[in-house]
């Protein structure tokens, strides 16, 4: 398939064009700050030709071939794509592919899809979502009261109940009926 950038476009822009031909990208969803590197797994089933990545910019609206990786590990790079920033990391078997990226940039927010072509087909990873920013935002801390409630236990009215025994009869009475 020459252009798989027009199939890509195809899925992503017509509801149930491509709904059975999805892989499972991870993760979904990458907050990270600027200058920190990153990894997006793309899970490979059966024989491929490679794998294409490509990000969207939103600001932009618009595809930008990132790079193809063959099953033989040579890779093509789309213009303008840095070698050093963008890398693909194969497992052994080439189950999955890993988009490797470095020195992020807020330039390098975008949502990020691997795909691949099997048995005539464009295979379209589920996305993720990259945002860089300067400074990670602090967890919400939510402030709890702690729930400690005290033992309940009969007070004596005056000590000499105290001497026989912490809890009158009328306590005493409806637990022994109800057993």
């Amino acid at each position: 398939m020459a252009r798989p950038w027009l199939w890509l476009w195809l899925c992503l822009q017509l509801p149930g064009f491509c709904t059975n031909l999805l892989s499972s990208q991870t993760p979904g969803y990458i907050l990270t700050k600027t200058n920190n590197s990153t990894e997006i797994v793309c899970p490979m089933k059966g024989e491929h030709t490679g794998v294409y990545w490509y990000r969207w910019n939103q600001g932009r609206q618009h595809f930008e071939f990132l790079l193809f990786s063959s099953p033989l590990g040579k890779a093509t790079y789309g213009t303008n794509i840095s070698q050093e920033k963008f890398s693909i990391r194969g497992t052994s078997s080439y189950h999955s592919y890993r988009l490797h990226i470095n020195r992020l940039h807020g330039s390098d927010n975008g949502t990020y899809y691997c795909c691949t072509i099997q048995s005539s087909q464009l295979i379209l990873g589920t996305g993720t979502q990259l945002d860089v920013v300067d400074v990670l935002p602090l967890p919400s801390m939510s402030t709890l009261v702690p729930l400690t409630k005290k033992p309940m236990r009969c007070k004596p009215k005056n000590k000499a109940i105290n001497k026989k025994g912490a809890c009158t009869p009328m306590v005493w009475v409806p637990l022994a009926a109800g057993a």
